[in-house]
């Protein structure tokens, strides 16, 4: 056999492995759909003309004035807050009396496509601040009728509303509310090794670990991933909700947002892409109410993080919650765990709740229905 039939042979060989896996990837997505009835999808333009997609979800019988704004962290999409029931922050607070808008990040989801001129993967975190925020807060707003909306960021969700706090939407945020985000970063050498490989792994444009992701699903609950402890605590998270988050909630890495993770790890730093803007420094600054929360087996936001970033806190009214064994918790929570481990619903999502019931604002007739009680 020449050497041309041998290409031809292994291009037939690579053609069928691509196939094989993408119609692997099909069948596990729709084995482990999620069977909830899906949200409602809006569409928020930005100024430069990117769309987002926010999926809005309607609390049955609406209490509260303020929506609640749900924001992923990196890697992820929608489903880390809006899950399948008991395993939903959403539903939850809905069931509340909440109305619930979770954005899809530019490039992330149904928010991948971008405006004229513009590559899907040319973005940073300082857009997600300074062009998606301002969308997504206008949209909710013009949506419920509302002068503020709450802010509810899981990890990197959590550091964008630090960042737009101090920007000139801060006004219309009636609340801001941290999950797992570190806003301090130890240079240490295996994490400083870990985004180097990242950034060195999307190059040109993205890392696409969700691929790998959800063809490894099934198998998640009979084997454990190397590093999957960095992100949840496996024995925490029943094995199906395992395979259901690695099959849908995985999400893609712009290089740009890689390698500004990549300058605060090396520098210990929470600041713009140009680096001219200190948004740790600007923490101490905030007045608006703040709930700092975290994990007490978090290896990302770490417990003593968490109480460094609320220690820079000056606002009068802040409160600090970090959930684990030591607070009376049934487990010690890691990052992902605080949302999808097993107490997460009972022991995460009503401090969640009951701060957002204690500072937002009643409608006329909840608060007539209370008093005439």
């Amino acid at each position: 056999m020449g050497a041309v039939q041998w290409a031809m042979w292994g291009l037939v060989a690579v053609v069928a492995l691509v196939l094989g896996n993408v119609a692997w990837v099909a069948l596990v997505r729709r084995w482990y759909r999620l069977r909830t009835p899906p949200p409602q999808t809006l569409r928020a333009r930005c100024s430069d003309g990117w769309e987002l997609a926010v999926h809005v979800r309607r609390a049955p019988v609406r209490r509260f004035q303020e929506p609640v704004l749900l924001c992923h962290g990196l890697a992820a999409n929608r489903f880390t807050f809006d899950f399948e029931p008991p395993y939903s922050v959403a539903h939850a607070l809905t069931e509340a009396g909440f109305d619930c808008f979770s954005v899809e990040w530019r490039g992330t989801g149904h928010s991948r496509r971008p405006p004229p001129g513009r590559r899907y993967t040319d973005f940073s975190i300082d857009d997600h601040v300074l062009q998606d925020a301002p969308a997504l807060l206008a949209l909710a707003l013009k949506e419920t009728g509302a002068a503020s909306a709450f802010w509810l960021g899981h990890s990197l969700g959590g550091l964008v509303g630090y960042a737009v706090a101090q920007g000139p939407e801060a006004a219309q945020l009636a609340g801001l509310l941290v999950l797992g985000s570190p806003v301090h970063f130890k240079s240490e050498p295996f994490l400083r090794t870990l985004i180097s490989l990242g950034v060195r792994a999307a190059w040109p444009g993205q890392l696409r670990q969700e691929w790998m992701s959800a063809s490894l699903a099934p198998f998640l609950g009979y084997i454990t991933l190397p590093l999957s402890d960095l992100v949840v605590n496996p024995k925490h998270i029943p094995p199906r909700i395992q395979r259901q988050v690695y099959a849908n909630m995985m999400s893609s890495m712009s290089r740009k947002v890689l390698l500004q993770f990549q300058d605060w790890i090396e520098h210990d730093a929470f600041r713009s892409y140009d680096r001219r803007t200190d948004w740790r420094a600007g923490i101490a600054r905030l007045q608006l109410p703040v709930l700092v929360m975290g994990g007490s087996a978090d290896r990302l936001a770490t417990a003593q993080n968490v109480e460094s970033q609320y220690a820079l806190l000056t606002a009068p009214d802040k409160s600090l919650h970090v959930f684990g064994r030591d607070h009376g918790d049934q487990q010690d929570y890691g990052h992902g765990d605080l949302i999808f481990g097993q107490g997460a619903p009972t022991e995460v999502y009503p401090v969640i709740r009951d701060w957002l019931e204690r500072h937002a604002t009643p409608l006329v007739a909840d608060a007539a229905s209370d008093r005439s009680a």
